[in-house]
Formats: C-alpha cells, sequence, structure tokens
C-alpha cells in the first residue's frame, strides 16, 4: 500500500511557552490533517512561524511589535511569500520505502506534483537527499535519491497519484480548519490573520468566515 502525507519538518520546542506544543523529535517530520491533537497543531504552528522568523531590518517590511506573542508572529504575518519546510512524503508500506522531501523544498510548493502529471513530467523536491518525480507513460517513478545509482524507487500509476494527491490536498484543508479552530482558541486576537497566513504557506485558498471581525 502506497500512501501520501503532507509532512512538515520539526524543530524541537526549546522552551517555547507562547501556547501549548506536543514533544517533537528535532529535524523529523509532523503529518499534517485534521485529525491532530491541539498541541500538535501548536506545534505546526510554531515552526511555520520559526521558518519566517526574519528580522524586518532585512527588507521593507515594518518594525516587529514590542510584545513576544506579536514579535514571533511578526514575519508569518507580514510577507508576501511564506516557506513551509517540507513538503509531500510518500511510503511504500509493503516494504517500507519512503520517499521524502530534502532540504529547501517547502509545503507552499506542494503543487508542483501537478507538473509530473500535467506538465514536464518531471519535478525534483528539494536536496540532500535529491527526491525525484517523472512520469513515463502511465507510471510515475518516485527515486528517493537521484544523487545515488542504488537510490530505492517508488513506482505508481499516474491514476493512484491522482489519488494520492486528491487525499493529500483533503489532509491539508483539514489541517487549515483545524488551525483556524485552535486559532480562536489560543490566538483570539490573531486567529483570523494567523489563519489567512498558513493558508498561504499551505498554498491553499482561504475566505474569512462569515460574521468574523478582523483581527
Amino acid at each position: 500500500m502506497i500512501v501520501m502525507q503532507p509532512v512538515l519538518e520539526t524543530g524541537a520546542p526549546d522552551g517555547f511557552g507562547l501556547w501549548p506544543v506536543a514533544e517533537v523529535e528535532p529535524f523529523g517530520y509532523l503529518p499534517l490533517s485534521g485529525g491532530l491533537s491541539p498541541a500538535e497543531v501548536g506545534t505546526a504552528v510554531m515552526c511555520i512561524a520559526r521558518c519566517n522568523d526574519i528580522d524586518p531590518e532585512l527588507d521593507d517590511r515594518p518594525p516587529r511589535p514590542a510584545d513576544p506573542l506579536g514579535t514571533f508572529l511578526h514575519g508569518l504575518l507580514t510577507f508576501d511569500t511564506l516557506f513551509a519546510a517540507g513538503g509531500m512524503r510518500v511510503t511504500d508500506r509493503s516494504d517500507g520505502t519512503a520517499f521524502t522531501p530534502g532540504c529547501c523544498n517547502g509545503l507552499e510548493d506542494w503543487r508542483d506534483w501537478h507538473e509530473v502529471l500535467h506538465g514536464s513530467g518531471r519535478a525534483s523536491f528539494g536536496h540532500d537527499p535529491d527526491p525525484y518525480a517523472e512520469r513515463l507513460g502511465d507510471t510515475v517513478r518516485l527515486t528517493v535519491d537521484a544523487e545515488r545509482s542504488d537510490s530505492p524507487v517508488i513506482e505508481l500509476s499516474v491514476t493512484e497519484l491522482h489519488e494520492l494527491l486528491r487525499d493529500a490536498e483533503r489532509d491539508l484543508t483539514g489541517f487549515l480548519a483545524a488551525a483556524a479552530g485552535w486559532g480562536a482558541r489560543y490566538l483570539p486576537g490573531h486567529s483570523t490573520t494567523v489563519t489567512a497566513a498558513l493558508a498561504r504557506a499551505l498554498a491553499l485558498p482561504f475566505t474569512r468566515p462569515s460574521g468574523t471581525p478582523a483581527d
């Protein structure tokens, strides 16, 4: 059985205290879906915010607010283009082969998978390792590390990949909905803007709920 999951690269909490987070392994991957616990959603939001926690002095964004929460969320809320380290992980559970995103790949580019199906027929997803996907007729070959001559591969049909992408998008949408509910509880003054920023980071549409005031 082959499964595809949207995964977010995680970092250690390191004494993080702005909201509850789950214990995770540094440089591991957290699968995103609507079934995450509140602490896991908090971990995901923390990790995405950290990916974009860059001093505004390096560009033309406004200065950071003075309060700790506003300071931490500043990059997430002010960058037009956001980065969420991770991507799509494809696992062949029959033999344990895992096609994982490489360094510098981001979930915001997950739609590049459609390039494999409907565009050039190929796409790479980061480096070190160098995961590479290629369409060969009605088959898609996923090479775990294109820099290795003996790299493990996963092969699946074009139809299977269509279905996996559909399910993975459903997982991302479910996570965004869970994050909106989480934000209403833990970030009541920023919930709408944070949810909108997460939607941008995950390349998903966002519609402000009817009757929801601006933060």
